[in-house]
């Protein structure tokens, strides 16, 4: 198994239960992949996600066997409430039918055209990007205050560089099975695999505990850390890999069967060595990835005037701010900041600005505090402070998926005993990357 990231994890310990010896080859000197956790002056920070949406029964079985389910944490009911930004104003989005209709999240016409959703026809375009399903399904006024910020939240991303089939498959077997979304997510409720109420989880350490959790359900011998595997060869019945450690020193051994779930940027640096159509891994690489600042402040409670009441706020790009949203961290879970304290997460660049991220350190702390003032009320600095850059952050469920799944499959077709795994095959969510099936 090459790479320790969660879908890296997820399929060595499965290969493990199993029966089978597996050896996991990891570059850096942590497991994880992005899902780090770290306590900093009494703040318990996420790198990655920060949260893990659990819907399915297979999900919840599968934790509950892997032993972490017990140690999840719930988030606070207040993170029910959730806030965009409009007109310079914090706007919470509706949580019930009463809600809606006194929301100010959409104006009336906007409301009207969602509620017609179930009159719509169902769309022909099978290769349809999400903002042009979404529009066309529930409005404009639904993408430019709902999409946009959502997806800009979960992938950095503008809709119009999304693939419906990749990003929310889910959302197109609805159309297209029931003729509406709202019909047919009514009707999907009495799925058997659905849980009865879904939960949004974290743990007591942070989310890293996930990966940790997995990692100790393997021997001790298994995980080789600060090894970066540099040349992949294929002989008559085996694989070499060679690896090369931390003090610059190359070794080789010899696997019945390689794993790569490596990101995709990752593969052009291994040395690919006696492959059929070695030429593909090329289009398994074809990944699109912006960058990503994670910008954290700690403020005293005292010198905030919103009252953090929910989950945090993201921005529709329409209103022209620097930011794509914040997490009320302290909110969502307890331990997250000191007593009387606040923990304030906040996500810079993406595709809608991505050179910010190239800001310096203060120019960027700047950046997040004058948002902070206009939109939360803050006053006085941030007593703590702390920036997390992903030059490379999330590969995007875009149109290229397709030839990244075809490119897959048909090396390990053509390469018996090598496959591939990855958030760039699966999708980058964390429900996706705990099923981690091969493609």
């Amino acid at each position: 198994m090459i790479g320790g990231g969660l879908t890296g994890l997820i399929r060595a310990w499965r290969s493990h239960q199993s029966g089978n010896q597996v050896t996991l080859l990891e570059a850096s000197e942590n497991i994880g992949g992005v899902l780090q956790s770290r306590r900093e002056e009494g703040y318990l920070l996420d790198y990655g996600a920060n949260t893990l949406s659990l819907r399915s029964l297979d999900h919840s079985k599968l934790l509950d066997e892997i032993g972490i389910l017990e140690k999840a944490i719930d988030a606070n009911p207040e993170a029910n409430l959730r806030f965009i930004v409009r007109g310079g104003q914090l706007i919470s989005l509706p949580h019930s039918p009463v809600s809606f209709l006194s929301s100010s999240f959409l104006s009336p016409l906007g409301k009207i055209r969602l509620l017609i959703e179930p009159l719509i026809p169902r769309g022909k375009n099978q290769d349809e990007n999400v903002a042009h399903f979404i529009s066309r399904r529930l409005g404009q006024e639904a993408l430019t205050y709902a999409g946009n910020p959502f997806l800009s939240g979960v992938y950095a991303a503008k809709p119009e560089s999304l693939s419906l089939q990749f990003a929310f498959p889910a959302l197109q077997e609805l159309e297209q099975k029931y003729g509406s979304l709202f019909i047919g997510m009514l009707k999907s409720k009495k799925n058997p695999n659905r849980l009865a109420k879904s939960r949004l989880l974290s743990f007591p350490h942070g989310m890293q505990e996930l990966t940790n959790q997995i990692a100790q359900q393997l021997p001790d011998e298994s995980i080789v850390l600060n090894n970066r595997v540099i040349r992949i060869k294929r002989l008559e019945n085996h694989w070499e890999v060679t690896t090369r450690n931390k003090l610059d020193k190359e070794e080789q051994n010899t696997f019945d069967e390689v794993i790569c779930a490596l990101p995709a940027h990752k593969l052009p640096e291994i040395d690919w060595i006696g492959l059929e159509k070695t030429e593909l891994i090329e289009d398994l690489s074809k990944s699109t990835h912006f960058p990503l600042a994670l910008v954290f402040h700690g403020y005293e409670k005292q010198n905030i005037k919103h009252p953090l009441n929910g989950f945090g706020f993201l921005v529709p790009e329409i209103e022209n701010r620097q930011i794509l949203g914040t997490l009320f961290s302290s909110t969502l879970f307890p331990g997250r900041a000191p007593v009387n304290h606040a923990l304030l997460t906040t996500f810079v660049g993406g595709e809608r600005q991505p050179d910010l991220v190239k800001l310096k350190d203060d120019d960027l702390h700047a950046l997040v505090q004058k948002e902070h003032r206009d939109l939360l009320g803050t006053f006085e600095k941030p007593s703590f402070k702390k920036i997390v850059r992903w030059p490379q952050a999330i590969p995007l469920p875009d149109h290229n998926m397709a030839k990244r799944k075809e490119a897959a499959k048909v090396l390990q077709n053509q390469n018996p005993g090598l496959k591939f795994s990855g958030s760039h095959l699966c999708g980058p969510p964390l429900p996706n990357c705990l099923q981690a099936d091969i493609v």
